[in-house]
């Protein structure tokens, strides 16, 4: 029996529903959307009992005040936006009680950039497409397709959990610079090796012109052999695309589906939780990795959450 859990008090800048995302939907035009940072979610689902792809909320850097109507555990992981119950800090990565009456706060940004909310029992949205997240921009899934607003009723089934808390060793320390792995590709032919090599050596700063479905970097141009422009195909998380002005933009979540200008390169998918934590003015270098070193690194990640979801 599902009842109200939360009264949204403040929306924040961008508070929405989010999972691991839609899969098996871009043929049809329908971005995956889902968590940026899938770890962070995945880690609060499991300190709270849920399994790793329940539906939690993911705050953008100026968090929401939620007023509980229930008691119900609740973890707090990924970025540091100072969160607070009752004008008192709580600690993150660590579940703990919020009881009927108790509002959660948020400050500034300390380190990150977007918090994740792991609610027991999870958050009763409906299901659309298999996928209880929000694609903004398609006004899907969710909270009626859209990011919270002030008087939203968010409902569940409350339950009160056992308090866990993570190993420091898996707290992921966020920094404004970053190195990030990618492969190489697939649009070869559209680049010149001159330009491959300046792709790795330089340095390049993410843009206030960023969100959810990518971030536009600032940096030396990257010429392409013909044009930037090539048949549209389909954009995996992570592409790095490089329009006619030679800036690459990083396509995450809420990605359009097919796009039309060369990628010079894939984000490996351990990296993009890191990317997604990034604010604007990160600093961010690339480095070339093979695709069997990235899908060691992506079965080290999958044996560990099998390891803590089964125990």
């Amino acid at each position: 029996m599902t009842e109200p859990l939360f009264k949204v008090i403040k929306p924040g800048l961008q508070t929405t529903v989010q999972d691991l995302g839609r899969s098996g939907y871009q043929q049809y035009g329908i971005s995956p959307s889902g968590a940026m940072d899938t770890y962070s979610l995945r880690m609060a689902n499991l300190l709270v009992g849920n399994l790793p792809g329940e539906a939690g909320l993911e705050a953008a850097m100026l968090g929401p005040g939620l007023e509980a109507l229930s008691d119900v555990s609740i973890a707090i992981c990924g970025g540091d936006l100072q969160p607070k119950v009752e004008n008192k800090e709580v600690m993150m990565w660590k579940s703990f009680v919020l009881k009927k009456g108790e509002t959660l706060t948020f400050g500034d940004v300390k380190s990150g950039a977007r918090a994740y909310i792991g609610v027991a029992g999870g958050i009763d949205v409906p299901l659309v497409l298999g996928s209880k997240s929000t694609f903004i921009n398609g006004q899907l899934g969710g909270f009626h397709g859209r990011a919270l607003e002030a008087g939203d009723l968010l409902s569940g089934t409350p339950f009160v959990r056992q308090k866990r808390f993570l190993h420091k060793d898996l707290i992921p320390s966020y920094q404004k610079q970053l190195d990030i792995r990618v492969i190489l590709g697939p649009h070869l032919g559209k680049f010149t090796q001159k330009t491959m090599n300046q792709f790795l050596a330089s340095e390049y700063t993410m843009s206030s012109q960023s969100n959810r479905m990518g971030y536009r970097l600032e940096g030396p141009k990257l010429e392409t052999i013909g044009g930037s422009d090539i048949i549209s195909d389909a954009i995996p998380l992570g592409g790095i695309q490089v329009p006619s002005n030679g800036q690459p933009i990083i396509l995450l979540s809420e990605r359009q589906t097919t796009g039309g200008y060369a990628r010079i390169a894939t984000v490996i998918s351990v990296d993009i939780p890191l990317l997604a934590q990034a604010l604007p003015r990160t600093k961010i270098r690339f480095q070339e990795i093979t695709i069997e070193e990235a899908q060691k690194e992506y079965q080290k990640q999958k044996r560990l959450f099998k390891f803590l979801f089964i125990n």
